[in-house]
């Protein structure tokens, strides 16, 4: 009996040196670096670790509840991991927890005592990126401009519609404008609460250049921007109306001066002209 009991005792130390063995081993090949990429919404777990046929199973906890599994990063070579579908931008703080585990597959191995590697906490809605929007720039008259913004598209969709921006964050939405004279270093900003502004009482007869950003002011101070679009300007308007005074009297004075050089060329080539008709007839014999 007591060989029996021997021999089980040492198993057990064996099983429990071998499992600590390969915990050990596997601190070797467990992730590290872990850190959050998220553009609009798209909001993708990275980390870092050696070459190896070591597996990873990252689950996420929303606002410290329950561990969740993600199916699609269950037991994978990769190293990385597309939460999008699972956060769906919700406004809550997200943990992932990656878990290394050994190439061969063990059901009986106990996971809690595989290395465990956990994220920076995150908050899809008030830290994702968003990108720059893009906008159109219609001219009403000379002193009216019509920015129209679209908002940027996320990857999630609802009801079978993928999602803009504005679908996510709803009011808490908000566009920065800025706006100046073509060729002047002065600028001007404003906030629109909508996808639509409409600029009036601008200078007649001058271009104005927009950029466009996404901002959000509820966020935190560092993620309150999107970045910022490409800039355009308002079509050209008429020559006519761009020319100044100084500019009409100089077109006026030189117009007058050509006008005067022509009709005196007119009126010496014609005197010229008499005088060579009345030598002409003169000279006949009679």
């Amino acid at each position: 009996m007591e060989t029996g009991n021997s021999l089980l005792l040492y198993l057990g130390v064996c099983l429990s040196v071998w499992t600590s063995s390969t915990a050990v081993e596997n601190l070797d090949h467990q992730a590290e670096n872990v850190r959050w990429v998220s553009l609009d919404f798209t909001s993708i777990l990275t980390w870092t670790a050696p070459p190896s046929d070591y597996k990873y199973t990252v689950q996420f906890s929303m606002d410290e509840g329950d561990w969740m599994e993600t199916l699609n990063c269950n037991r994978i070579s990769e190293t990385e991991c597309d939460l999008s579908e699972q956060l769906q931008a919700l406004d809550g703080s997200v943990s992932a927890d990656i878990r290394t585990e050994p190439a061969a597959y063990d059901p009986s191995a106990n996971v809690e005592d595989f290395p465990h590697t956990y994220s920076p906490v995150f908050n899809p809605y008030k830290q994702s990126n968003i990108s720059a929007p893009t906008f159109t720039v219609e001219a009403v008259d000379d002193r009216r401009v019509i920015v129209n913004i679209t908002d940027p598209l996320t990857t999630n969709h609802r009801r079978g519609k993928q999602m803009s921006i504005r679908d996510v964050l709803k009011n808490d939405l908000m566009y920065k404008i800025i706006y100046h004279k073509s060729g002047s270093t002065g600028k001007r900003d404003i906030l629109s609460t909508t996808n639509v502004k409409e600029f009036m009482d601008l200078e007649a007869g001058h271009v104005y250049c927009f950029m466009v950003a996404a901002y959000v002011p509820l966020r935190p101070k560092d993620s309150r921007h999107g970045a910022w679009s490409t800039q355009l300007c308002s079509p050209p308007g008429d020559i006519l109306q761009e020319l100044g005074l100084g500019v009409w009297v100089g077109v006026f004075f030189i117009l007058l001066t050509v006008i005067i050089i022509i009709v005196t060329v007119t009126v010496l080539c014609c005197r010229q002209r008499n005088r060579a008709l009345q030598t002409t007839q003169s000279s006949r014999p009679v």
